[in-house]
């Protein structure tokens, strides 16, 4: 992640109806610069087209504090989807995490807007942890109530 990055994402997001504060990537070049984070950027004609942060352990969720690398925070901007960027982005990390890690892990959203997300991670080799959906941080007990928001989570670890 450059420092161009910090509003450029919010802007572009903005373009396409997604509220995404300037604050959050403020935070991320931040964390980065202290090496907190690991941003992966990917770039199309010179100008943002996604990213994914990387942090060194998850902070919730089944695999908290397992030392093992998450990726939080994955998106490609609308007008870059089914180009590869998503594809290229993942690689970059996996490759990047191989290198002092045998497992991965992730949380995907279980609302239609995460469809092709979730059908990516499948094709790479993601498969779930195995302790259920996840609801604000909790996992979440059965029959339990829950809101169909970006909160309500399935996590994935891969082998690599």
């Amino acid at each position: 992640m450059i420092e161009s990055d910090i509003s450029e994402f919010p802007d572009e997001f903005k373009k396409q109806g997604w509220h995404k504060p300037i604050s959050q990537y403020r935070t991320y070049y931040q964390e980065q610069q202290e090496g907190l984070r690991k941003v992966f950027v990917a770039e199309t004609d010179g100008h943002a087209a996604g990213y994914a942060t990387l942090l060194s352990q998850d902070d919730s969720g089944p695999f908290k504090d397992k030392h093992i690398p998450v990726i939080k925070d994955f998106n490609v901007l609308e007008k870059y989807q089914r180009k590869g960027v998503g594809t290229a982005i993942l690689d970059a990390i996996e490759r990047y995490v191989k290198a002092y890690s045998s497992m991965i892990c992730l949380g995907v959203g279980l609302h239609y807007g995460y469809g092709a997300a979730q059908r990516m991670y499948v094709k790479r080799g993601y498969v779930p942890d195995g302790s259920g959906v996840w609801f604000n941080g909790e996992r979440l007990e059965q029959y339990a109530p829950c809101e169909n928001n970006d909160d309500l989570i399935l996590y994935l670890s891969k082998q690599l």
